[in-house]
């Protein structure tokens, strides 16, 4: 398979840990292993290794120590951290003593922090890998992306609906089940699939609570833990004063990745038009946003405008400086921009933008439509926002 270039660069200065977070499959190992492979791995996939760890969490400082020269002039690296949680203690002392530093990669953190595991107060810095985006993908065909997703494997498989329909049922089991995460496994099973279903629509926890038997608390629950364990992120709604016609408390749900989004459904997009293609071309737009502002360290807030009539915009960037509409149609016709005019007579935002299907760029009533590549193209040069 091709190997991808990714975007994310990891520079720590010599006295600094990081954690490294991300979904199963995006390539954390891989790029760990490229970037530093002059470091000790330890991984707690292998079994004896997570067998030894677990029993006795002070091998980690007895074994660095007989390895100090190496440990000490480049990071340890530990993948799958959230598999042993108190080995983060031995961690803290080895950064606080002997100057040792960490990149702990995982999955998860929901299980150190279920567990009170030591986080290092501080002492590691944040990274996030994410699936691929388009500036990582030579000629990125914009169906293959949103049926396969661009999680790396599956971008470039033929039969990439098995591997889809694993990596869900896999996910399920290891991250959720596995972990202890949930011990109502029937009820997590039925909302994890009304989840797909209601996926980048304002989130109703009553009536999924009512399909799922469980009450909304638990339904709440249940998106959190799809947050901590890296397989969904909520866009909540723009509200920048008191106004009684804006929704401001429901939020949307949009999973990590297009292709696994829709395998919970056993969606197939099969051409660029229609309303399938336009929700699944709104999920991608939204993932390289979410990619850019993390890699690109600007980590401004994304979130939707709607009010009670009606009237919506898709995303609003930086709290109210930039609006996207995302249109899958060939031809944006002007009546699609009426709630772009209306955010803009209230709201002033710097740049007013409809990301869509058409072969070039033109401008109406001060309303960018654009090209989804040109969009991209700007957006990773930091031209739509930085």
């Amino acid at each position: 398979m091709k190997e991808f270039s990714r975007l994310l660069v990891i520079d720590l200065p010599k006295t600094q840990s990081a954690f490294l977070w991300g979904a199963r499959k995006t390539g954390k190992t891989t790029l760990l292993r490229e970037e530093f492979p002059e470091s000790i791995f330890i991984d707690f996939l292998q079994t004896d290794t997570f067998i030894d760890y677990t029993k006795s969490p002070f091998l980690l400082r007895e074994r660095l120590m007989a390895r100090k020269e190496q440990a000490c002039k480049y990071p340890v690296i530990i993948d799958e951290v959230q598999k042993v949680p108190h080995v983060l203690d031995e961690v803290h002392w080895l950064i606080e003593n002997q100057g040792v530093n960490f990149i702990l990669c995982g999955s998860s953190a929901r299980k150190l922090k279920r567990g009170q595991a030591n986080l290092l107060g501080g002492r590691a810095w944040r990274f996030e890998l994410f699936p691929l985006v388009s500036k990582e993908v030579e000629n990125l065909d914009l169906l293959r992306a949103l049926n396969h997703g661009l999680i790396p494997s599956h971008y470039q498989q033929k039969n990439y609906q098995r591997s889809l329909r694993c990596y869900v049922q896999d996910y399920l089991k290891e991250e959720v089940f596995h972990e202890g995460l949930t011990r109502n496994i029937p009820a997590f099973s039925r909302f994890f699939e009304a989840m797909g279903y209601s996926h980048s629509s304002l989130v109703n926890y009553t009536n999924i609570a009512r399909e799922c038997g469980v009450t909304s608390k638990t339904v709440k629950e249940y998106y959190q833990i799809l947050v901590d364990t890296l397989l969904g992120t909520f866009v909540l709604p723009f509200k920048k004063r008191q106004e009684r016609q804006v929704i401001s408390k429901a939020p949307k749900f949009y999973m990590f990745d297009t292709g696994v989004a829709g395998a919970i459904v056993k969606r197939t997009v099969e051409e660029e038009k229609g309303e399938l293609f336009g929700k699944a071309f709104e999920h991608f737009i939204y993932l390289e946003m979410l990619a850019h502002s993390s890699y690109h360290e600007v980590h401004y807030p994304i979130n939707f405008w709607r009010t009670k009539s009606g009237q919506e915009v898709d995303f609003i960037l930086g709290g109210g400086e930039v609006a996207v509409e995302v249109k899958g149609s060939a031809m944006v016709d002007k009546r699609v921009l009426r709630p772009l005019k209306s955010f803009i007579e209230l709201y002033g935002p710097r740049q007013a933008i409809v990301v869509c299907n058409e072969k070039e760029e033109r401008v109406h009533d001060g309303i960018r439509i654009m090209p989804w590549r040109t969009f991209l193209q700007q957006l990773w040069r930091d031209e739509i926002i930085k």
